[in-house]
């Protein structure tokens, strides 16, 4: 998801008048715990690539790519 469109996630949490303090902040940690997760994905991604570009048709195949 792009970075825009995480921010305007964390904004309209912040702004949400029907959230409680709790849920605005269980939700903004569950986001950033996403954020983390995505980029060591991402990391993996990228260094089992460089390993052999057969993890390009192996990760495909899986749905990810």
């Amino acid at each position: 998801m792009p970075k825009e469109r995480v921010e305007e996630i964390k904004t309209a949490i912040v702004k949400s008048d029907i959230l409680s303090e709790d849920e605005k902040s269980q939700s903004m940690k569950h986001i950033e715990e996403w954020i983390v997760e995505d980029k060591a994905f991402g990391l993996m991604y990228d260094e089992l690539l460089e390993v052999n570009e057969i993890f390009k048709e192996i990760f495909k195949e899986l749905g990810f790519a």
